[in-house]
């Protein structure tokens, strides 16, 4: 039971402090030769321009966490960060995704876990705000209400004027998790998901934001003196918004779509982190007190991809495909094409009938039937099509 509920309770990532994990997707020689593509240059302006960004968990496992495309003029920001006071969630992440040149920008927050119970005993000794086990101890909430007193409180508490322009209830992205069944006897599991939408002044701007959310709970009996309490680990979880200044939100779903729907989360990472949560619940490690007694635990852990794994894996993909498709549920915003270079299939903006991939990761989506990168460029461009 521990096991699903750090499962559950790790992925939506945080920590926009750390930067060395940034991985470029191409050594310098050839980002070097993006740039100067001589005659095309002119031609690739008049199209929309996508580049794989791809992150590297530096400070923990060493490998590549996670992957997906974004706009090739905008800069990432954040990675994973590794908790050493909660071995119950020992990583999580978030990062920023945003147009130097505007306004827009897309964000994935912390995962925000918590801890209730209704066993006045432990509550005398762990009151509300204190840290059991690395949990803040809190009644539960919520999505909405999560969103808006603890969500937007400690990552929008920055900003003037802010007001909820609308809230809404969004049980389908709980049931996107495969929440609300018991994963054995007497374990309680519950879901619940919700946005909210925002106005607020920034720099001299109007901005509007969109945020997401899915609440988790497990709820469990334990015996006490006192009779049988319930315990409750929950949280605040897949947590993306979608931002941009007034008026410009809704005109750049499109864009906002195709970077949700491009996130992909690495198996073999996810399979390490599973390892390294497994380790840490059997040998009962309450707390890691170095990044190199951290090291020395992720080496001694097994790279098994265990059906367990792929099945939180394969949920947590769920999630962002149904968030995606609730931000732009009202028009098509992307269509999915097939790119044969890395034999997958990609989400790209809609309304683009010209589309070349390269061996780099990159798409050109382009309205002109004349429009060829390959003309004054040294890559391969190829033009894909779509399913």
């Amino acid at each position: 039971m521990r096991r699903k509920m750090v499962l559950v309770a790790l992925l939506v990532f945080l920590s926009s402090s750390l930067t060395c994990g940034e991985k470029p997707d191409a050594p310098e020689d050839r980002e070097k030769a993006l740039k100067s593509s001589g005659p095309s240059a002119s031609k690739m302006e008049t199209g929309v321009r996508f580049k794989t960004f791809s992150y590297i968990d530096r400070q923990g496992i060493d490998m590549e966490a996670f992957r997906m495309l974004m706009p090739s003029d905008w800069q990432f920001e954040g990675g994973i960060k590794w908790v050493l006071n909660n071995p119950g969630m020992p990583a999580s992440a978030g990062f920023r995704v945003w147009n130097p040149k505007g306004s827009e920008e897309f964000e994935v927050f912390p995962t925000q876990p918590f801890f209730w119970t209704n066993n006045q005993m432990t509550l005398s000794m762990f009151p509300v705000g204190s840290l059991y086990f690395g949990n803040e101890v809190r009644p539960l909430a919520g999505p909405v209400e999560a969103l808006k007193q603890i969500v937007l409180p400690r990552f929008r508490h920055n900003v003037s004027g802010l007001r909820i322009v609308n809230e809404q209830f969004l049980p389908e992205l709980a049931k996107a998790v495969g929440a609300g069944t018991q994963s054995q006897p007497g374990v309680s599991i519950s879901a619940d998901g919700g946005k909210i939408r925002v106005e607020y002044k920034k720099q001299g701007k109007t901005m509007e934001e969109e945020i997401y959310t899915v609440v988790q709970s497990m709820a469990f009996p334990i015996q006490t003196m006192a009779g049988v309490a319930t315990n409750i680990n929950w949280y605040v979880d897949y947590i993306f918004s979608f931002k941009a200044e007034k008026g410009e939100l809704d005109k750049n779903s499109k864009m906002f779509q195709a970077i949700a729907y491009s996130f992909e989360l690495s198996p073999k990472w996810f399979a390490k982190y599973n390892q390294v949560v497994e380790y840490l619940i059997q040998r009962q490690i309450q707390q890691i007190h170095s990044v190199g007694q951290l090291s020395k635990i992720i080496s001694q852990t097994s790279n098994e991809i265990s059906e367990m794994s792929m099945r939180s894996y394969y949920e947590r993909q769920a999630v962002n495909d149904k968030i995606a498709d609730n931000f732009s549920q009202y028009i098509r915003g992307t269509d999915k094409y097939y790119n044969p270079i890395e034999e997958k299939d990609v989400e790209l903006p809609a309304g683009y009938d010209n589309v070349w991939a390269n061996s780099l990761g990159e798409y050109v989506l382009s309205e002109s039937p004349s429009f060829n990168p390959n003309i004054g460029s040294n890559l391969n461009w190829r033009k894909i099509e779509k399913k």
